[in-house]
């Protein structure tokens, strides 16, 4: 049985997933031709570096937005909501799994920002999950999942980190209220370091894509890949991701 193991000791986020997959063996250019099929190469490019946390190498994904100016938070595109987006995955080429699992993942977020915000499913307004870099990272997700083809997915409990964080609503609490909701029921860890260390979208490729949640888990490990995380913190800021045979 093949299995792809994700280890959050770092908690993980959309780019941190895209790092560690692409360095545990996803082709960087089926990657970047299979999100091509979105049609929303007018708006973004993407950088695929490598780069070091605490003495580690990994690979550093970077969406970079095409309008990124001073208009850009004005732009409509950046508050796509669910339908929106379920359009843009719906009349794409990419595969029907990719469509299936993609859907899955922003289904998972809008149930939860829904609910806290006390809205209706389509109602919810996505700021920055529906921002085009964040449909690139679930999107790309889903990819990189098919791409895998592995049997099982397996998670360690996720560090989710601390303190507070600015965004669309304001100052929140971390772990931001739709990263909570979307994580009920799978073990996790708060507080190793006062920064978000996962967010919605990272919580929602995980509990979309993990058959089973157990930092015991037995396993060959063939191959490592680590994805490089924005800050530099007091540990590794990176997303450690295995893939192996039971």
């Amino acid at each position: 049985m093949r299995i792809l193991y994700y280890d959050c000791f770092a908690g993980i986020s959309g780019d941190m997933n895209l790092g560690a997959m692409l360095d545990v063996g996803v082709d960087n250019n089926y990657l970047i031709e299979e999100l091509s099929k979105l049609n929303l190469d007018d708006e973004f490019e993407i950088k695929i570096g490598k780069e070091l946390r605490k003495g580690i190498e990994g690979t550093k994904i970077e969406v970079v937005l095409k309008h990124d100016d001073e208009d850009h938070h004005h732009h409509h595109h950046d508050h796509r909501n669910l339908k929106n987006i379920e359009n843009i995955i719906s009349s794409s080429e990419l595969n029907d799994n990719v469509k299936k699992i993609s859907l899955s993942m922003f289904r998972k977020i809008a149930e939860a920002e829904a609910k806290i915000h006390g809205k209706t499913l389509y109602e919810v307004h996505f700021h920055e999950v529906g921002a085009v870099d964040s449909i690139v990272d679930v999107v790309g997700a889903a990819i990189c999942l098919d791409y895998l083809k592995v049997d099982k997915v397996v998670a360690s409990s996720i560090e989710l980190g601390g303190g507070f964080v600015k965004c669309a609503h304001g100052v929140i609490p971390i772990p931001a209220p739709a990263t909570v909701e979307i994580l009920k029921g799978v073990p996790v860890r708060l507080g190793k370091v006062p920064f978000e260390t996962t967010t919605p979208t990272g919580a929602a490729i995980l509990v979309s894509s993990v058959n089973e949640f157990s930092d015991t888990k037995e396993f060959i490990i063939e191959k490592t890949g680590y994805g490089i995380g924005e800050r530099d913190l007091e540990i590794p800021n990176v997303l450690r991701v295995y893939l192996g045979k039971s």
